[in-house]
């Protein structure tokens, strides 16, 4: 590599550290957290961002950094702040002069930062002015009378560079509110509470970062509240310890709350105001995420998106039930109402780029499930312990009348009381959904041969008419690319084959795949196994493959159709036909497969 590339990449490296460091100084601040969490940060080479300048903020709470630019951490923290609070104090409000308008909420967000002392100017000189009101400011610069000399006392304080406005009154389809923005002034107001708080209490020798007694106190009422009025999660509440305590939620980097289910602890960032109402919905989530064991069910999938599916059905969930009060900004979207946390799962991997962005109580980009070390045998005591919890506490729910109970949750809590059902067990019973039983008759035509002591006396045998097999067939569209292993093509194509034997499947049409895709016509389930070959021509292609089963005359409209793959393929559409994929355990699809998806393990 040539030593103007290493200068290059040390450079960028340089910048990066710098941002992050200055985006962490907006972090530590109680009064721009909440805010913060609620935006969406972004520094992207290729995103809309100010060329000249440090950032800009959307309508809808993007903060658009510049990633070449390099600012010491304390400029970039002011620039972070600034925009925040244009989302804080309302400055979104549309003006009939909109450059003017831009200048007098820039002059007041940096007054306030200002005397604030929080982070550095990115531009020199001082603010002398002693108007602190954005309308009246606005209104003097609208003033025709106003020289060029008076209206440069009020410029150049926005973080988009050369006088360029750093308010973007368009909507940003990477933000995390695509239909309703959350109340930017009632964060800012919690968040100005809260640092006062602090302050008042610093002033008096009170160390502010150490436990906070008054938020103890109300996480140990709320808890209270679920051991003695709400069953459900009682006895689960019960086995927590609640720990509130400011420094280690700062070294755990938790904004809100997060849970740890292997050590039986949930973490409350006391920073974080919270209202009893918000804090019973916040540790019913955490509750909820450890007693149905999501840290375990995670498997092969990626452990933050896993959080994020996991996250839009507790708060579903806990928002049908009414159990308190759900916090501004936290995961929520009706389209994933009454779906598993694998189905959203599932969905959200289509779009990694938009939802990577998003935030857990944790904070944007951490999950709040904790992971934890812990051995077998206290795995299968925290097994056995949330699964009789759960039981017990649905029992008593229902049997008490204590409130609704959304269809989906109690399905799951009656299915941690049985083990998972094998890949293999459930590619049968798909197989018997199709695939009923077949009469069979005693015909002479064709002898038994299992009397041979008595062979002058002619037994019938059992067989099967052609009519009843007519049309009694499925179709494989097979990825034989190079990317497939071996191994999961042997184990895919017996299991296909002994299937197939045991429903009296007499041929299956095979399609195979990768760059182009191949009619191997009828073929009996146990052949085709000895005629797959690996050819590893490049990437796969699947959908030709099923288009030339749509179009094949000879293959049935009814008949359902398997695909395998290792998830390395295009997105296949599949006409509304039945269908079912087969893929490695660790493996995921480019899409949102509306048929079931058997996974190989073992």
């Amino acid at each position: 590599m040539s030593k103007s590339k290493d200068k290059r990449e040390e450079k960028l490296d340089i910048v990066s550290e710098l941002f992050y460091a200055g985006e962490h100084m907006v972090s530590l601040n109680p009064l721009f957290m909440h805010l913060k969490l609620m935006a969406n940060i972004r520094r992207e080479e290729n995103g809309k961002y100010p060329q000249n300048g440090l950032a800009s903020v959307t309508i809808n709470g993007v903060i658009r950094c510049n990633p070449k630019c390099r600012a010491e951490p304390a400029k970039w923290a002011r620039a972070i702040a600034h925009c925040l609070l244009h989302l804080g104090m309302g400055h979104f409000v549309r003006h009939d002069r909109y450059i003017e308008w831009n200048i007098a909420c820039d002059y007041v967000v940096e007054k306030f930062l200002s005397d604030l002392g929080f982070g550095k100017p990115w531009y020199n000189g001082t603010l002398s002015s002693v108007i602190k009101d954005e309308d009246k400011l606005y209104h003097l610069l609208c003033d025709q009378a106003l020289t060029s000399e008076q209206r440069s006392e009020y410029t150049g304080l926005g973080t988009a560079g050369h006088n360029a406005p750093d308010m973007v009154f368009t909507w940003d389809s990477g933000g995390h509110y695509r239909s309703k923005l959350p109340d930017w002034t009632k964060l800012f107001a919690r968040g100005l509470s809260r640092a006062v708080t602090i302050a008042v209490k610093q002033a008096s020798t009170v160390d502010a970062r150490s436990t906070s007694t008054d938020s103890s106190s109300q996480a140990e009422s709320a808890r209270q509240w679920f051991l003695s009025r709400y069953p459900l999660l009682g006895a689960i509440a019960a086995n927590f310890k609640i720990i509130v305590d400011y420094k280690v939620c700062q070294r755990m980097d938790i904004t809100i709350a997060a849970v740890s289910p292997s050590l039986s602890e949930i973490y409350i960032n006391p920073v974080t105001y919270l209202d009893p109402e918000e804090l019973r919905f916040v540790l019913a989530h955490e509750f909820l995420h450890a007693a149905l064991r999501h840290d375990v069910r995670k498997e092969w999938r990626d452990a933050f998106l896993w959080n994020i599916a996991c996250d839009f059905v507790i708060n579903g969930w806990l928002t049908d039930m009414g159990v308190g009060s759900r916090p501004d900004g936290l995961l929520y979207d009706d389209k994933f109402k009454g779906a598993s946390a694998e189905a959203v799962y599932d969905h959200i991997v289509t779009d990694m780029r938009t939802y990577r962005k998003l935030a857990t109580l944790r904070g944007v980009g951490l999950g709040d499930i904790l992971p934890g070390e812990t051995g077998r045998s206290a795995d299968i005591d925290l097994d056995s312990f949330y699964r009789r919890a759960l039981s017990q506490g649905l029992e008593y729910h229902s049997d008490q009348g204590r409130g609704y109970l959304p269809v989906g949750l109690i399905e799951e809590i009656r299915a941690l009381s049985h083990p998972p059902i094998p890949w293999d067990v459930e590619l049968a019973r798909w197989f018997d959904e199709y695939f009923s039983p077949i009469e069979k008759k005693r015909s002479y035509a064709r002898t038994s041969r299992r009397q041979s002591s008595t062979p002058d006396i002619p037994c019938p045998n059992w067989v099967i008419s052609n009519a009843a097999l007519d049309g009694r067939t499925f179709g494989v569209v097979l990825d034989t690319s190079g990317s497939m292993e071996r191994s999961l093509l042997a184990t895919a194509l017996g299991a296909i084959a002994s299937y197939s034997a045991a429903r009296d499947i007499p041929a299956a049409r095979v399609v195979f795949c990768d760059a182009e895709s191949y009619d191997a016509g009828y073929m009996k389930p146990e052949d085709i196994a000895g005629t797959v070959k690996v050819k590893g021509r490049g990437g796969t292609v699947l959908q030709p493959g099923i288009d030339l089963l749509k179009k094949a005359e000879d293959f049935p409209e009814e008949a359902p159709i398997l695909v395998i793959t290792d998830g390395q393929c295009d997105k296949v559409i599949l006409y509304g036909r039945e269908h079912a994929f087969l893929i490695p355990g660790g493996a995921t699809l480019p899409f949102a497969p509306k048929g079931k998806v058997f996974r190989i393990s073992g």
